[in-house]
């Protein structure tokens, strides 16, 4: 059985909010469904402990948050990316020292290789992890989606410091691609965009947000006409939810209504027909109570997790192409437009006409089983590439 150090940022805790955390819970559960042991090495969340301690290594606790960091603190990350060279994301991660981490990785031994979970923590510690092969997951094309940002802000220090990062970034996807044994991305078009279309090198993971499939179709309860839940303080999210409140909100019908969940930027207005309602306890429960789901995603690279989630559990959306990164299989009740009048026709229509939900148990299978035959792939490939170096050593 190959021992493998999944190298992260934040540590799984048992009770995913975010994106990144549901898809490092999948990738996680992939492996050792699929014979490896995985040992995490991380920092965990203020307040939050390790879901599997035993097989858990924490750097400590970190709160990597921009939105809501008090000015100091933002200009302690700036002047530490700027003295050392690194990216902003990664010179938020320096908590811990060079040194700790070391000992932290001889207390793991003996082990095999690592798995690189994304670029902003492998950046930070970069020359830690080359003494052995690794897989790289690549969540996003990082470097892509800091030049969207840089172009989405109109003030020219935000403009500035995104631009500096797309720049830093790249290179770092450049060197981690370069040293990895396989590489995997959250959507198919990333493997070109990072360079490694080739399929002995990469493959795309189909993620699922949830262990077991969702149940059967049952009636749900309307509440809205529409509903949206993220983290909206995200600049890829955030640019699509400007897009939907600025040019799709104008179009819907006067009666016509949608509720927004998750942290949203302070500077952002709410216009009629929409309500912010911050946290809910149940995300899922919270979705669930629409006649419809829009997926508004217009920046950003790798995989929409809130699509997978919505197609999971069935429910009727309108989604732009950006949405479907990542998804081979389009349920017949969701509906694919771009334009911001189209889209909001087509939500009124499906409110109106109450849509049915379709049983998402199919999708989920599928998903989870094109998952494990990708992840197969790349635990072969860092196997092979430890054996090489074992006997050339």
């Amino acid at each position: 059985m190959m021992h493998l150090i999944f190298v992260t940022s934040l540590v799984p805790d048992g009770d995913p909010t975010t994106g990144y955390e549901i898809a490092n819970a999948a990738i996680i559960a992939a492996l050792r469904r699929n014979g490896a042991r995985v040992t995490v090495l991380g920092y965990t969340w203020p307040g939050k402990s390790p879901c599997d301690p035993a097989n858990t290594i924490s750097l400590g606790e970190v709160d990597v948050r921009t939105e809501g960091a008090g000015a100091l603190q933002k200009m302690r990350w700036l002047a530490g990316a700027v003295l050392s060279g690194l990216t902003f994301a990664s010179a938020k991660l320096r908590t811990a020292s060079e040194a700790d981490i070391r000992a932290a990785l001889k207390r793991a031994e003996p082990y095999d290789a690592y798995v690189l979970n994304a670029a902003q923590f492998a950046g930070a510690f970069e020359g830690l992890f080359t003494d052995r092969p690794s897989i790289f997951v690549a969540h996003n094309v990082e470097h892509r989606s800091a030049e969207e940002n840089a172009l989405a802000v109109s003030d020219i220090v935000q403009r500035t410091l995104f631009r500096r990062e797309a720049r830093l970034v790249r290179a770092v996807e450049e060197r981690l691609c370069a040293r990895s044994a396989f590489v995997f991305t959250l959507a198919e078009e990333d493997r070109a965009a990072l360079g490694v279309p080739q399929d002995h090198r990469s493959a795309a993971l189909p993620l699922v947000t949830r262990a077991s499939a969702a149940g059967p179709v049952a009636e749900r309860k309307i509440v809205c006409d529409a509903a949206l839940i993220g983290t909206w303080t995200w600049q890829p999210n955030r640019i699509g939810l400007e897009w939907y409140l600025r040019e799709v909100t104008p179009w819907l019908p006067r009666n016509f209504r949608t509720r927004i969940a998750g942290s949203i930027p302070a500077d952002l207005a709410c216009p009629p027909g929409v309500e912010f309602v911050g946290r809910v306890p149940d995300a899922i429960g919270f979705v669930r109570g629409a006649a419809v789901v829009p997926l508004i995603a217009r920046a950003g690279t790798g995989v929409q997790l809130k699509t997978i989630e919505a197609f999971e559990q069935g429910l009727p959306c309108v989604a732009t192409t950006r949405s479907l990164r990542g998804v081979a299989h389009l349920p017949p009740n969701c509906r694919v437009t771009d334009d911001p009048a189209a889209f909001a026709a087509e939500l009124a229509a499906m409110a109106a006409d109450r849509i049915a939900d379709v049983d998402g148990r199919a999708f989920h299978a599928a998903q989870l089983q094109a998952l494990d035959d990708r992840i197969v792939r790349g635990i072969t490939a860092v196997g092979a590439s430890a054996t090489r170096e074992a006997a050339a050593a």
